[in-house]
């Protein structure tokens, strides 16, 4: 018979359902829904695994699919995201949790116990769930489709589309507006503030380098510069590029930009973005930060032997040193700085996110039998009702299309 829960502390859960009912007091858009299921129950005898960060709003989202009649089951998808607090404030609510902050070893243990309960829908953060149900076919046979929520998982499961390995449908999360321009610009951008929570750093004066600019990139990049830092970015993309130099930043590539850089955040969904041969060329006291999914941007391993010493700061940070006396800093061992430093992105943003992941789970079970196994993007309308929703929650008012508007935009005679 599988434990029900397997948390760091079962008494931790006061703590942790005070701070979900501050993250619900700004999650106004998934409460909305929330109502709904609660009378609807779109989800009634419908089992959820989900591998993703055990943060608060993460419970909101959890405690909404469970009004919509769902069982659930929840591992953390990343050693290091888990809020201890938050996973036995869930374990008292009959949702089987198995996470905990640094359960490097049991990793893909933990992901398996949520398997083991014969799941209808995967939720997945990074893929990591989906790909081990893919190595036991019979898990699958209930499934009726996943979800996944960002860019480094997306990827991951277009190859297995591509390859003809990917057995259920899924629906690519990251890839609604509401959640990739504004959870992985704003989100992300903001955890650039990281380095603040694990160093006391300013920015100001300071040269800040980015790697890559996609979505989070860019709002870290905006974000840095709007604390006063001279950015730098780095990228393969010769439009991304292009762009990034039109938006004002100075662009270079990797292996000169270490050489000025005080600062260095990595959010690329690529691997060795930072390496032997970097560090070695950067500054005394200069800070690396990956805010990517996988712990392999920066190379932590090339990091460990290239060292000298090995200094333990703090809780988030620690200090090596190279042959050369040069200390670098790196924080949450070269895993998703913010969600190590500052648990996660803020409620406000995650509303628009799990928002979207609810409504996701009502589509793939009203479409069950009828998806194709490949990745779908998001329909339209859910896009859209969470982003009005959000506005209209916010007190904010938009116009509309005059009839007379709709004619002309749906009509291809109008000419000069």
């Amino acid at each position: 018979m599988l434990p029900k829960y397997r948390v760091k502390n079962i008494d931790l859960s006061e703590g942790g359902m005070k701070s979900i009912y501050l993250a619900e007091s700004r999650m106004p858009t998934l409460l909305g829904i929330r109502r709904r299921f609660e009378k609807e129950k779109p989800l009634r005898n419908i089992t959820i695994s989900a591998c993703l960060h055990v943060t608060r709003e993460t419970a909101v989202l959890a405690r909404t699919l469970k009004a919509a009649g769902a069982n659930i089951a929840l591992c953390g998808s990343n050693p290091l995201s888990t809020q201890d607090d938050i996973a036995a404030a869930l374990a008292t609510e009959d949702i089987k949790v198995y996470a905990w902050r640094g359960n490097n070893n049991e990793y893909y243990d933990c992901i398996k116990q949520t398997l083991n309960y014969t799941p209808d829908i995967l939720i997945d953060d990074g893929a990591d769930l989906i790909v081990t149900a893919h190595k036991e076919e019979s898990i699958l046979r209930k499934v009726i489709g996943g979800q996944e929520e960002t860019t480094t998982g997306v990827n991951r499961l277009r190859i297995m589309s591509c390859q003809g390995k990917l057995k259920i449908p899924v629906v690519a999360v990251n890839n609604a507006k509401v959640k990739m321009m504004f959870d992985n610009r704003y989100g992300t951008g903001q955890g650039v503030i990281s380095a603040v929570k694990a160093l006391n750093v300013l920015f100001a004066g300071k040269i800040v380098v980015i790697a890559g600019y996609g979505w989070c990139s860019k709002g870290m990049a905006m974000r840095a510069e709007g604390l006063g830092a001279n950015v730098i970015v780095t990228e393969i993309d010769p439009v991304r590029a292009l762009e990034a130099l039109m938006d004002g930043y100075r662009v270079l590539p990797m292996i000169d930009a270490v050489k000025e850089a005080d600062m260095i955040f990595t959010s690329t969904s690529c691997k060795d973005v930072v390496t032997r041969e970097h560090f070695q060329k950067m500054k005394d006291g200069t800070i690396l930060a990956n805010l990517g999914h996988f712990n392999v941007e920066i190379s932590v391993e090339e990091l460990e032997k290239l060292a000298e010493k090995k200094d333990f700061i703090n809780e988030y940070v620690n200090e090596y040193t190279l042959p050369n006396g040069k200390r670098l800093y790196l924080i949450g061992e070269g895993r998703l700085a913010n969600l190590v430093t500052l648990g996660g992105h803020p409620s406000e943003i995650m509303d628009l996110s799990f928002s979207v992941q609810a409504l996701a789970a009502e589509y793939l079970t009203l479409n069950k039998g009828q998806l194709e196994n490949r990745v779908y993007e998001i329909p339209g309308e859910i896009d859209e009702s969470v982003a009005r929703v959000k506005l209209e929650m916010m007190g904010i008012n938009i116009d509309a299309l005059t009839k007379s508007q709709k004619a002309y935009v749906q009509n291809f005679d109008s000419g000069t």
